[in-house]
């Protein structure tokens, strides 16, 4: 509402009601001035740096997420590199471990002998290679299955020979007649054994 109109006298007497038309009309009339003024800008025709600024911004969302693309894609593949990697440097480990149980067994073998010999410096010798051996494999993390004693396992031993009844409880390992070695829960050799019947 404008000055004058507060200003003209009889003006308090006048309704709120009456006040809030001409408000409005007010309203109205400032709101058709400013669509009049509005509508030449919205009618003219389109910058064409503003079409080339839009045309670069889709072409960068585009690029970004093809380069978002690539690098999940990149980051899976090294993922997977590294766990085939794991995989393949256990079962190395598994396989040399493997291979070399006989000379571990033959060493065992040598150390009885030598004991049987009474040749103190061939036993302190092959004592020496042994102890070497079995640290080698103390750091692999290769333990031997030596169950004897206890109920018959077929997931960790094979039952060679058949036991007498005096040898033991029924369906235990009376006796390893050839030790049988693990690297964390893989059998790399099942333990030979003599197995007291049921």
């Amino acid at each position: 509402m404008s000055k004058e109109k507060k200003n003209r006298p009889g003006t308090e007497e006048r309704s709120a009601a009456e006040t809030a038309e001409e408000t409005l009309k007010e309203a109205i009339e400032a709101a058709e001035k400013d669509t009049e003024t509005k509508q030449p800008e919205e009618t003219a025709p389109e910058n064409p740096l503003e079409k080339q600024l839009e045309e670069a911004s889709a072409k960068a969302a585009e690029y970004l997420a093809m380069a978002q693309r690539i690098q999940a894609d990149f980051e899976n593949y090294r993922k997977r590199n590294e766990m085939i990697r794991a995989d393949s440097y256990a079962e190395g480990r598994k396989d040399v471990a493997t291979v070399m149980l006989p000379v571990l067994d033959n060493l065992e073998r040598a150390v009885d002998a030598a004991e049987a010999s009474q040749d103190e410096a061939l036993k302190n010798g092959v004592e020496l290679v042994l102890k070497q051996m079995t640290d080698v494999y103390q750091k692999l993390e290769v333990t031997v299955i030596d169950r004897k004693g206890e109920k018959f396992d077929p997931n960790l031993e094979n039952a060679v020979l058949q036991g007498a009844e005096d040898e033991g409880e029924p369906g235990t390992v009376c006796q390893v007649l050839q030790k049988g070695y693990r690297m964390g829960d893989k059998v790399l050799r099942h333990a030979m054994v003599k197995v007291v019947p049921e």
